[in-house]
């Protein structure tokens, strides 16, 4: 018996509005609350939407309820699953909650599965450090048990990035099973309709996306130069049969059906019909990815280096070089990395959710500059006229955003590192970047520390060089060091809380950011 496996990509970006920069409207004065609508173009987000809702997400649903109905009482029943990225979730609830029911209704069929994934869709698996990816992957898993009444247990990084290191993660948060590209260069001969082992894990598996089978239908569906046109249900249920392996992974973007593909096409015809035509086949039928991962064993190892090695579904080297591939992706992704601890010592939800959406993998995604079909690709997803012009869109913003961020948490020009003594093996592990980071770990490090670094002076040179306060240094250097350390800890805390409300407010009236 052969199982296919049908996964739907679902996702839609929060777009960044494009003209403030030539419109000169970058640096305004607004409320906390007006910068979402500020940076975000909420006006052709809610178009994109309700088009794509019309022509493909409701009239899929329907049909994949209609199917689903249809065989619920077969001895093999009809079975797919989803991921459905967080940011659409957000948009279903804010354009068309219907929508949302109308996944719900899927999900309490019993025959759907839903996957995990980054709630952003970002490409925070590829930071150096993995607290941002984990807390990303942790949101989306709790709002799909709480929208969709379902728990991921198989996760699906954003365009199937993917190497060991992103494996192990996901392994050590629970997941049994992974998703990436099924690509040669990582089977080195092996078929891709198995399950295999990341490198250096026990039990997670990885599942791979037959690209060639699923890009029949994603790509080749409508053209009618292809050899293959018109691609018709009992054909493609016909490949399906005749291919060789334990699990066969179709992966397309839900938007395929009615969006890329218009209904005009055939496409829903082709989605109704496909169900029954597989089953039909008696060693074929329709499974879930857990499903597969529960019922096949390993067929053997995959290693995929992080270094040099990561892969993806994108473009025809399928690497990341789709969203991290020229200097004007670099220095996006370069300026969002650098403002995670400043966000994480802002201590403040809505910079925390700015930030996050700033991050989505879309907006590196249009920077994208080889020709070519790739080029064809990103550029029919994109809304802009231009790579360039969309860096300029969104550097701009994110400059700004930062702007803005830097103001609330009075950043300093070197972070301060505390330590309990002399030597690195006296290192605490705690860094503040900011007045506001530094109020907050003075009040969680040690008292030791506190005590060396007062006795060192070390405070008040920070204040003054790097901060260039000088009047914060002089108020800490007038604090008594021989106080017993919960008061010296209480003496600074409050000295640095009163200096950082006073500059605060002084910065805001200056500039006029809020």
């Amino acid at each position: 018996m052969t199982d296919v496996v049908f996964v739907f990509e679902v996702h839609q970006p929060h777009r960044l509005r494009r003209n403030l920069f030539w419109e000169g409207k970058v640096l305004r004065r607004l409320s906390k609350d007006e910068l979402f609508n500020y940076y975000f173009d909420n006006e052709a987000d809610r178009e994109i939407f309700k088009r794509a809702a019309r022509k493909c997400y409701f009239p899929s649903n329907q049909i994949l309820l209609d199917v689903i109905d249809k065989h619920k009482h077969d001895h093999k029943q009809v079975k797919v699953s989803f991921s459905i990225s967080g940011v659409f979730l957000e948009q279903c609830e804010m354009f068309d909650k219907d929508l949302l029911e109308s996944f719900r209704q899927l999900s309490a069929t019993g025959r759907v599965e839903f996957l995990n994934q980054t709630y952003y869709h970002s490409i925070a698996s590829l930071y150096p450090e993995k607290e941002e990816f984990i807390a990303q992957v942790a949101m989306h898993k709790q709002t799909t048990k709480d929208l969709l009444a379902y728990t991921p247990q198989v996760f699906e990084n954003t365009e199937l990035l993917y190497n060991n290191t992103i494996a192990k993660t996901v392994e050590s948060i629970g997941y049994k099973g992974i998703y990436t590209e099924g690509i040669e260069k990582i089977l080195g001969g092996k078929s891709p309709n198995y399950i295999y082992t990341p490198k250096d894990t026990k039990k997670i598996r990885i599942l791979l996306r037959n690209y060639k089978l699923t890009d029949d239908i994603g790509f080749r569906f409508s053209e009618r130069w292809w050899p293959e046109w018109p691609l018709t249900a009992d054909k493609y249920a016909r490949w399906l049969a005749e291919t060789k392996g334990e699990c066969i992974n179709i992966f397309p973007d839900y938007e395929t059906f009615g969006e890329h593909h218009w209904p005009e096409t055939g496409i829903h015809s082709f989605l109704q019909h496909l169900p029954d035509e597989i089953l039909k086949y008696d060693h074929l039928q329709m499974v879930t990815p857990s499903e597969v991962v529960d019922k096949h064993a390993s067929a053997g190892e995959i290693d995929v280096p992080e270094a040099g090695g990561t892969v993806s579904w994108a473009d025809i080297q399928r690497d990341q070089s789709g969203w991290l591939g020229n200097v004007m992706q670099w220095a996006y992704y370069t300026t969002l990395r650098r403002l995670e601890p400043l966000i994480k010592e802002a201590g403040d939800d809505e910079f925390l959710r700015l930030w996050r959406d700033f991050q989505t993998s879309d907006h590196l995604y249009y920077m994208f500059t080889a020709g070519g079909g790739p080029g064809e690709v990103h550029s029919y997803f994109s809304p802009f006229e231009s790579p360039m012009d969309a860096f300029v869109a969104a550097q701009t913003l994110l400059n700004d955003f930062e702007a803005r961020l830097r103001i609330v948490v009075l950043t300093a020009n070197e972070p301060f590192l505390f330590y309990t003594g002399i030597g690195k093996d006296n290192y605490t592990g705690v860094m503040a970047w900011s007045l506001k980071g530094f109020i907050k770990a003075l009040e969680e490090v040690n008292v030791k520390a506190i005590k060396f670094h007062v006795g060192n002076g070390d405070f008040e040179s920070w204040a003054k060089n790097s901060l260039k306060d000088k009047k914060l240094a002089s108020q800490i250097k007038a604090l008594n060091s021989e106080e017993e350390g919960g008061n010296l800890r209480k003496a600074i805390v409050e000295a640095a809380k009163k200096r950082y409300n006073t500059l605060n407010k002084e910065l805001q009236d200056a500039t006029q950011l809020f």
